[in-house]
């Protein structure tokens, strides 16, 4: 890698998005895809439930209905449409390139149902490892070159072109030049106490955005993960797939209770939205520990079918599925992103894509439909792809960049860092009050005025999006939850 080239394409994040859309970029354009740790150090190999696709035409219709309930109405329904219409096309390309999902007996591919899904219509692989093995799939087909320990930290944008980035590369500060870019670079989970997310995730790229004169779009819109054991001592948290509750698994309190049912008539199946306030607010009320209960499985079944989680939590102590395991929300999933049409075009820019968790498509609206998030990544990442093929932009004299000033990480960012991550759990969280938006607020504007690193302050400025956006919508929708005071 030398600074001084011009690629045709760089793609920042190697996740299932950055991945599939590189898949579609022909082998003799001189492409780098860059990631800021090892490449599957992302939230897609992490991902365990599966990938959401319509069954076959007849199902076409229900997916998006129900992907638009799970939305609360706030849903872009071309979007929804394009995404459920085109599983029907990128489902039997990875078959067709020779990935396998998990089969029956009979070689027949199967299904599981997760929350708010009216049918089982989930496709999974190795069980509950349906991330990692996709991920090490699209990693062995990718024909572009890897550049790893990239932190990015600017895009050169000027006018209506962006033209590179600024990264620290193996700890010097290079500038890279494309033709055009591609954001893959995921979501936000590093902002929160709690989250399931890889700790490459951290929000850089959208504060980035945000300096930049880009827009970001329905950031108040955080998904947290209702079944998640919180207790292990690293960032990111165990866990436990909507799948096992899909599957018959049970929240249940101290004495075995299943009181979901008090909350919504669909118990544990219900949307995630719903389960996660339900779980925050019985274990605040009620002093109760809460448990997901597994014992109702076969051990040879619950082997085959959750192997990783099995294995994950026997490192912990567990025997499962014989015991129960405590679990707690966390967040999990950035609904709204980076603003783009439904190529993935940031507007104003000519040569600026952002696909997967990165971007706001509207199709998750108020709140993702369970396991509908790989599948995003691959249709938009496709359409992003191929519709920066066609268009085929290239840019000719860069106009000069000033020099970087300052520093990239001060001595006391990592202390302000987890008590952003505090605040930000405690007060933009799974239930939300006007005066706690208003404090984390005043937090975040504190902090900014203090000696801080570019790295800190680009979190700050998404930081600060988020709880805006929180105090703009006044009325509880979807996993915006408002309590009145």
């Amino acid at each position: 890698m030398k600074s001084s080239i011009k690629y045709d394409v760089l793609i920042i994040g190697a996740g299932i998005a950055g991945l599939y859309a590189a898949l579609h970029i022909p082998k003799d354009r001189n492409v780098l895809i860059i990631c800021k740790d090892i490449p599957w150090e992302c939230n897609t190999f992490y991902a365990q439930g599966g990938v959401a696709a319509a069954v076959n035409e007849e199902d076409v219709e229900s997916h998006i209905e129900d992907t638009l309930k799970a939305g609360a109405g706030l849903c872009n329904e071309e979007a929804v449409r394009i995404m459920v219409e085109e599983s029907l096309e990128v489902i039997p390309d990875l078959i067709d390139r020779g990935f396998d999902f998990d089969r029956d007996e009979n070689g027949e591919i199967m299904y599981t149902k997760e929350a708010a899904h009216s049918r089982p219509r989930i496709l999974h692989a190795g069980g509950d490892a349906t991330g990692r093995y996709l991920h090490q799939f699209l990693m062995k087909l990718n024909p572009h070159p890897f550049l790893y320990n990239v932190r990015v930290f600017d895009l050169m944008r000027s006018g209506d072109t962006c033209y590179g980035l600024r990264a620290l590369v193996n700890d010097e500060i290079k500038e890279l030049y494309a033709d055009n870019i591609i954001i893959a670079s995921g979501g936000v989970g590093s902002l929160y106490a709690y989250h399931t997310n890889s700790r490459t995730i951290s929000s850089d790229i959208h504060g980035i955005c945000l300096e930049r004169g880009m827009r970001l779009e329905m950031m108040e819109m955080m998904q947290f993960h209702p079944t998640v054991y919180v207790d292990n001592p690293w960032a990111r948290k165990q866990l436990l797939t909507e799948a096992l509750r899909g599957e018959g698994a049970q929240i249940v309190d101290e004495n075995g209770r299943r009181f979901l049912f008090d909350y919504d008539e669909r118990g544990e199946l219900a949307p995630r939205d719903i389960v996660s306030r339900a779980v925050f607010d019985y274990k605040m009320r009620c002093e109760s520990r809460v448990y997901l209960k597994m014992d109702m499985f076969d051990e040879d079944f619950f082997s085959h079918r959750f192997p990783n989680i099995k294995k994950a939590l026997a490192g912990l102590g567990f025997d499962l599925p014989h015991d129960w395991v405590p679990i707690s929300p966390a967040f999990h999933y950035a609904i709204g992103g980076i603003a783009c049409n439904l190529d993935g075009l940031v507007p104003g820019l000519e040569n600026l894509y952002v696909v997967g968790e990165a971007a706001c498509t509207g199709v998750h609206g108020a709140n993702r439909l369970a396991s509908n998030s790989l599948l995003e990544g691959l249709v938009f990442g496709r359409r992003a792809a191929i519709s920066m093929n066609a268009k085929a932009f290239k840019w000719g004299r860069k106009p000069p960049f000033a020099e970087f000033e300052g520093a990239l990480v001060e001595k006391d960012d990592t202390i302000l860092k987890q008590r952003l991550r505090r605040t930000m759990w405690q007060e933009v969280g799974i239930v939300r009050t006007r005066s706690g938006l208003k404090r984390a607020l005043d937090f975040v504007d504190d902090v900014q005025h203090l000696t801080i690193g570019r790295l800190l302050s680009l979190r700050l400025k998404t930081a600060r999006n988020i709880i805006e956006s929180a105090l703009k919508r006044e009325k509880s929708v979807g996993a915006h939850y408002l309590l009145n005071e």
